[in-house]
This record gives C-alpha cells, sequence and structure tokens, in this order.
C-alpha cells in the first residue's frame, strides 16, 4: 500500500489542527445551561428546565458536529441559537415585567405549582424566615416565608442570567458561522487537490506499451 495521496495527508492535517481548539465557545455555552439547570431545578422552574435541556442537547450536537465534520449538525446549532435568543430575552422582560409581564404568575413553572425563583429565597445576603400566619380563622401548620436583607434582587439575578446566555449564544453563533465557512472552503480545495492528485497518480502508473507499425 503506497503513501496517502496528497488529499488524505492535507485532511489529516487540518483535522489535527482543527479538534485541538475545537468548541470552545460550545463548551463555555454548555457549562453555563448546566449551572443555570441546577438552580432551575432547585426553583421548580418547569419551562426553564425544559429549555436549558434542549439547550445542552443542541450544544453537544453542535460540538459533535465541529469535531467529526459535521456541518449540517453546526446549521442546527445556528438556527436553535436564534431561538435560544429569543427565550432569554423573554424571560429578560419576564422578570422586568416588560410589555405586561409579571414575574409574580406561574408561567415558569407552567401554572401547576406556586414556586418562584430559587434565587428569590437565596440570593447573596438574604435572610430567609419561615414565620406562622398571624391572621385569625388560618390552619395551625400554615406557614410563610419572609425573605430580607438581600443585597441584589433576584429578578436581576435572573436576568444577569439570561443576558450571560445571549452573550455566549452570540459568540457560539459567531464562532459555528466562521467554522462551517472553513468547512466549504476546505471541501472546495479537497477536491481541487484530489482531482489534481488522481491526475498524478494516474500519469505516474500508466503503462507505455511499443507500438509495432506494420507496412
Amino acid at each position: 500500500m503506497g503513501p496517502p495521496s496528497i488529499a488524505s495527508r492535507a485532511q489529516l492535517a487540518w483535522a489535527a489542527s482543527a479538534m485541538r481548539p475545537a468548541g470552545t465557545p460550545f463548551r463555555s455555552g454548555q457549562l453555563s445551561a448546566l449551572e443555570r439547570q441546577i438552580f432551575d431545578f432547585l426553583g421548580f422552574q418547569w419551562a426553564p428546565i425544559l429549555g436549558n435541556f434542549l439547550h445542552i442537547i443542541v450544544v453537544i450536537l453542535g460540538l459533535f458536529g465541529t469535531i467529526q465534520y459535521r456541518p449540517r449538525y453546526i446549521v442546527v446549532y445556528t438556527v436553535w441559537t436564534a431561538l435560544w435568543v429569543t427565550w432569554n430575552v423573554f424571560i429578560i422582560c419576564f422578570y422586568l415585567e416588560v410589555g405586561g409581564l409579571s414575574k409574580d404568575t406561574d408561567l415558569m413553572t407552567f401554572n401547576i405549582s406556586v414556586h418562584r425563583s430559587w434565587w428569590r429565597e437565596h440570593g447573596p445576603g438574604c435572610v430567609r424566615r419561615v414565620l406562622p400566619p398571624s391572621a385569625h380563622g388560618m390552619m395551625d401548620d400554615y406557614t410563610y416565608v419572609s425573605v430580607t436583607g438581600c443585597i441584589v434582587d433576584f429578578q436581576y439575578l435572573e436576568v444577569i442570567h439570561s443576558a450571560v446566555q445571549i452573550l455566549l449564544s452570540l459568540a457560539g453563533f459567531v464562532y459555528a458561522c466562521y467554522v462551517i465557512s472553513i468547512f466549504m472552503e476546505e471541501e472546495d480545495t479537497f477536491d481541487f487537490i484530489g482531482g489534481l492528485d488522481a491526475h498524478s497518480y494516474y500519469q505516474d502508473h500508466v503503462e507505455l506499451k511499443p507500438v509495432n507499425l506494420s507496412k
């Protein structure tokens, strides 16, 4: 078996160089989404939990597409990034109560529970106290939670999380577009070099036979 062709050597060299830095924005977005998923689970925020889960799956798909040379997977990631940015903009508007939205509704829990953001009671500096009700006629075992002393209100922490997701998504989108363009250029280069290499291979291995000219 002879040595690899020019196109094969170029493919191997490019793949080796691409795998080293591949997916840095993807990994950052995945780690950030995992961190956010943990706190959303603690707060029983089912809508964000579902969104985070889908985002993590698509980020893994994009990372796999980058390493394994699957441009279609990266295209799926770029489309999802637009949806993910839109969702995070909606969350920012929700917690800042823009456009008639209210952070006190059960929208984030699909109206199946009264839980709120985990940061509402566990934010920086927050002092959480469980106190019995003072109203007459309520059950003796009924309690409510009083939160005081928070350095940053929970809605602003949620806005910061969404803003970080938007910035990481924009960086990932730019990186994905760059990788797709590199893939397209490499495919064109491989086709061109491969054609020249095949032509050279044919010329090197063609057998020259003497021709007898008969009168």
